[in-house]
């Protein structure tokens, strides 16, 4: 930028309406540069709101959840999963199970549901497809299904699909995301 300031300084040749340009590229830059740290604010907003929250920590531990992603889920959730009484219902609430469409005699046909929360979908989407870019078991779970020969798409919304089974039990249990499955409490005694 500096460079195209002396070099527009050195410039001799003048062009009609250059000085009314040169207005205009001013007071589009300075709105530019207002919006960008308006947007900054908010988002630092948005993150410090979604802090305050009892569960923030718990979700954002989630591989591919920051706080954005996560107030997003607050907000498509309502902030509390007690309308939710299994992760299945989560996830068809998210449009990440498949629903029947079965016809007269024809049995076992499973499509794409027609009605969900877009929001909540986006958030499980844009959580794995963020996740996968990380080592870790996302990814070995995604890498998993390219292998059983699934599209990139279908190995997204599977891990997705996962994620929320995951978030449901991590809230559930009022825990953090550990990558290691925890040891089960030793029942018996030796």
């Amino acid at each position: 930028m500096d460079k195209a300031l002396v070099a527009a300084a050195a410039q001799t040749v003048s062009l009609p309406g250059e000085a009314t340009t040169a207005r205009l590229i001013t007071r589009l830059a300075r709105q530019s540069l207002e919006l960008d740290r308006e947007i900054k604010d908010t988002d630092r907003l948005v993150a410090d709101r979604f802090r305050q929250h009892p569960q923030s920590p718990i979700i954002e531990s989630l591989p591919g959840v920051g706080p954005h992603l996560g107030a997003e889920f607050i907000v498509a959730t309502g902030g509390n999963l007690a309308a939710f009484a299994t992760s299945g219902r989560l996830a068809s609430y998210a449009g990440l199970v498949p629903v029947p469409q079965d016809s007269g005699r024809v049995r076992g046909n499973l499509r794409r549901p027609k009605r969900y929360n877009r929001r909540l979908r986006r958030v499980f989407y844009m959580a794995a497809l963020s996740s996968i870019r990380a080592d870790g078991p996302s990814r070995t779970f995604y890498q998993r299904k390219r292998s059983e020969r699934c599209l990139h798409k279908q190995a997204l919304l599977a891990l997705a699909r996962r994620l929320i089974d995951v978030l449901w039990a991590l809230l559930r249990d009022g825990r953090l995301f550990t990558p290691t499955a925890p040891t089960p409490a030793n029942t018996s005694a030796a």
